[in-house]
């Protein structure tokens, strides 16, 4: 193990040590609170008047994740005891299993606690009907006060700390599952960030690169357009608020990258998130539409949801797929097929942070996207020169090629994408290696770009 992995291991392990000592102190603060709640609920003696008799630690040195958290939000008595309630199914879950108490008189639980149960986990799952029991009881004016701290526009789920599900409509609004995010569950235990997985409910993957901007083989003026795009990521909030923008300006940027496949859509798009240090997902459309009424909608959304307060780029590759035209309403299906489409419009606009659609063919987007654009981005095949460049930078090791291999020729002779030439020198190299020579040569590249042509119906 090298010295500087030991030292991040290291730090690591002793940022969940913070975190675990600290998280301990909640927890037992928080079994005093739901102690001197039972206790009042069932008119046992609790010994206090009331739960805040059970004060919170005092986390105004404590350097874990967590007070970093706490002191970051200012979170007072009632946002803490939410925060620990969704996280002890992490935790200990356990310590909730005083809520599968039945209630004799009805042979049934106790509707005031609230909870759901899980596919597989076999204890007590909290739901705001759960976190407005414990700090309110059944003071209906307190009950109005603590619900408010669930609503959109509080901080706890406009910042992401919290996800409030609702798991059907028309059910009472507490009765919606309390969870936290896979992001600040990851920040207050190990003191990582963990990504989301890959999944139906989070269609997405992230999407790196090694590159840099002067690996990009592209036109000036589409440079210039990867510039703005850069210099609004890191300068956003200075345009919007510094400068008062905002009132007049919508938050966000949205772009349309749009040319020949292997044209360098893809590679531009993560090489701006390696720029700028944003993440980079690739949203999975074969797994985001859906026959199904809502589903759509509801794939998408979890992306949006997950993305709002994170500074990620989405980035939705073959977009027509999803953003295509609208069409007449001539059935149930085409008006459905219009609403997803107003509903995806909707939500990119809302979303404060860069969305890029990639295409094709810029004529199969709807309209209505493309004038809500900040910009489009016409990526064109390479002319020879730029052909050169690529396959120059195929070869920094010149060593690699035997000397019949002419690259001004071939970037003369052969109208390539990109993506087309990185395949041609694939194929070159597994060639090479089949045969046991340590050299590419000029036959083993003609192949390669031959097998491209023919892929793309040309022979020349």
């Amino acid at each position: 193990m090298s010295p500087g992995v030991k030292k991040q291991l290291d730090l690591a392990i002793s940022g969940e040590d913070l975190n675990a000592t600290v998280l301990n102190n909640e927890i037992a603060w928080f079994t005093a609170v739901l102690k001197i709640r039972f206790d009042r609920h069932f008119g046992r003696d609790a010994g206090a008047e009331d739960i805040t008799a059970a004060p919170p630690p005092d986390l105004m040195h404590d350097q874990s994740g967590f007070a970093h958290i706490v002191r970051e939000f200012d979170m007072g008595f009632d946002e803490r005891l939410i925060i620990i309630l969704a996280l002890l199914p992490h935790l200990q879950p356990h310590a909730l299993d005083s809520f599968l108490l039945n209630n004799k008189d009805l042979a049934r639980g106790f509707s005031e606690f609230g909870g759901w149960k899980g596919k597989q986990h076999s204890g007590f799952l909290p739901t705001c009907e759960t976190a407005v029991f414990i700090l309110a009881g059944n003071d209906l004016a307190r009950r109005f006060q603590v619900m408010r701290l669930f609503q959109e526009d509080y901080y706890l789920s406009k910042q992401g700390i919290i996800k409030v599900v609702h798991a059907s409509s028309g059910e009472p609004f507490l009765s919606a599952a309390l969870m936290i995010t896979t992001d600040y569950l990851g920040r207050m235990t190990t003191g990582q960030n963990q990504r989301p997985d890959f999944d139906v409910h989070f269609p997405a993957k992230q999407i790196t690169t090694t590159l840099t901007r002067d690996d990009l083989v592209l036109s000036a003026e589409v440079l210039d357009e990867i510039d703005n795009i850069i210099v609004w990521l890191r300068h956003s909030a200075k345009i919007m608020q510094q400068w008062g923008l905002v009132k007049n300006i919508k938050s966000g940027y949205r772009t349309l990258f749009y040319g020949p496949p292997g044209t360098g859509k893809t590679l531009t798009a993560t090489i701006i998130g390696a720029i700028t240090r944003s993440d980079v997902y690739r949203i999975d459309l074969s797994m985001v539409v859906s026959k199904y009424i809502g589903e759509t909608e509801k794939n998408l959304a979890n992306v949006f949801d997950q993305a709002v307060n994170k500074n990620w780029i989405l980035f939705f590759d073959e977009a027509d797929a999803l953003f295509g035209k609208r069409t007449q309403t001539s059935s149930a299906h085409d008006r459905y097929a219009n609403q997803e489409i107003a509903y995806l419009l909707q939500r990119i606009e809302d979303y404060p942070g860069v969305v890029i659609l990639a295409t094709n063919l810029k004529a199969n987007i709807d309209d209505a996207f493309a004038r809500r654009f900040q910009s489009s981005v016409h990526f064109s095949l390479p002319d020879q020169a730029q052909r050169l460049r690529l396959w120059q930078g195929m070869f920094s090791n010149a060593t690699l090629l035997s000397a019949d291999v002419d690259l001004v020729m071939l970037s003369e002779k052969y109208a390539l994408s990109g993506g087309a030439i990185t395949n041609a020198v694939r194929y070159a190299a597994i060639q090479a290696a089949r045969m046991a020579r340590e050299e590419i040569v000029h036959s083993d590249l003609v192949k390669g770009i031959t097998r491209e042509l023919i892929k793309e119906g040309r022979t020349q």
